[in-house]
């Protein structure tokens, strides 16, 4: 285990309180904790640098001295600032602790409405790729936002001359869950990489009591609670849907359907008559195992239409399958061009119909609300086929698959969408 880190206590010349000193000698300056007098750690009567009245007495919620262990090594808590921007009128506040390990130097953790960042001060410059992208470690990092940072309340010691009202030029880029920061005071540029901790994990390494604070809302960096990704699930769905095409196919050229009957008629209705026009098939059979059978109708129409009533009927026990189907062909040419409209042929596929002997009962029929001024005539074919293919179960397997790629597409755009709504490019830009 690291060996804790030594404090060396002091009194405030400002107020007599109790400063305590844990930055082993290389702290700057330090800030009382009972006055907010800053005061020069390098004199040993820690002279007096400056005098605040905080508007507003902030708490930390990780107290000084609290010691835990972050990514394995031993830290301790040995300072806390507050420090906001202001967009739009509106007052922005976040926490930052410096943490101190004698022997790896120091770190931050950043707090903004339950949401937490491991933070350490980079020795490196990040490429800059474009005005909106930078690159670090071979991944990319987009601009989030840029502000003006400015320390409102501090407490505790610091590697810097701390003093309230300090103000930064920054910008943030992201790559959740990664962000990289830029601040700039004066002359100093310096960067940071962060990396989006929960709460949770912050309490436990650190000992602390009750629970963290909620998360409220989306944080820059937050990585996304939805698993996966848009491409992936779109990808899985491409794999799923050329698996289920081709066991369509399968069963397409498997049950290509056999010809069970096949009969050719003709229809003539003349003017004025009321006749019964149904009649039945000869018998013929369905074999082998329930399953599909369809019913073609082939017609010779001519900017016509006909109606069939039809039923298919089990010759041995007498039930019926009633279904009918409508037939109309119209053509003809206009100052467009050519036309057409209807198709000739329709048929119907009946489901589970079992194995047995059948006929069909047939009704044709012309339009009988416009009286005819020549008698109606048609040819027409009838064929009957067993065990074809569906593409029901295709369309409804491919409507299935679809609603993973979606909903993870709805989901992953609800959580950017919020993310971004709290950057410069909220409006789209």
């Amino acid at each position: 285990m690291a060996t804790a880190p030594n404090v060396r206590s002091l009194s405030c010349p400002n107020c007599g309180g109790t400063v305590q000193l844990r930055g082993m000698g290389r702290s700057l300056s330090v800030v009382c904790i009972n006055c907010l007098s800053v005061l020069d750690t390098r004199t040993p009567s820690l002279t007096v640098l400056s005098q605040f009245q905080a508007k507003e007495r902030y708490q930390p919620l990780i107290p000084l001295g609290t010691r835990g262990k972050v990514r394995g090594d031993l830290y301790e808590v040995i300072g806390f600032q507050v420090r906001e921007l202001i967009a739009d009128g509106v007052a922005y506040a976040w926490s930052e602790y410096l943490l101190f390990n004698p022997y790896k130097g120091y770190r931050y953790l950043t707090e903004y409405n339950g949401h937490w960042n491991d933070v350490l001060v980079m020795h490196t410059i990040p490429e800059v790729k474009d005005s909106r992208n930078i690159r670090h470690l071979n991944e990319t990092y987009k601009h989030f936002q840029s502000y003006t940072a400015t320390t409102i309340f501090v407490m505790g010691e610091f590697p810097w001359q701390i003093r309230v009202g300090e103000v930064a030029q920054c910008a943030d880029y992201i790559h959740p869950p990664r962000l990289l920061s830029m601040e700039r005071t004066g002359q100093e540029t310096t960067w940071s990489l962060g990396e989006y901790t929960s709460g949770s994990d912050i309490w436990k390494h650190f000992g602390l009591k009750g629970s963290p604070p909620a998360a409220q809302g989306v944080f820059a960096n937050q990585p996304s609670p939805h698993t996966g990704s848009v491409s992936q699930a779109w990808r899985q769905y491409a794999v799923w849907m050329a698996l289920l095409i081709a066991v369509q196919f399968f069963w397409v050229f498997a049950h290509a359907g056999k010809t069970v009957f096949d009969q050719k008629y003709s229809y003539t209705q003349q003017s004025g008559t009321t006749a019964e026009n149904s009649f039945v098939t000869s018998v013929f059979d369905l074999p082998g195992r329930t399953s599909t059978v369809k019913v073609e109708i082939r017609t010779d129409l001519e900017n016509e239409w006909a109606f069939f009533q039809l039923a298919l009927l089990n010759a041995d026990t007498g039930e019926a399958y009633d279904f009918s189907r409508e037939v109309s062909y119209y053509h003809g040419r206009d100052s467009d061009g050519s036309w057409s409209e209807g198709n000739r042929s329709k048929s119907v596929t009946l489901a589970s119909i079992p194995s047995g002997r059948y006929y069909l009962r047939i009704e044709p029929e012309f339009d009988t609300t416009t009286p005819a001024l020549r008698p109606r005539s048609m040819n027409y074919q009838v064929r009957v086929k067993r065990d074809v293919t569906t593409w029901v179960f295709f369309v409804f397997g491919a409507v299935l698959l679809l609603i993973p790629p979606i909903w993870t597409s709805i989901r992953i755009g609800s959580f950017e969408t919020q993310r971004w709504s709290e950057s410069d490019y909220a409006s789209g830009d």
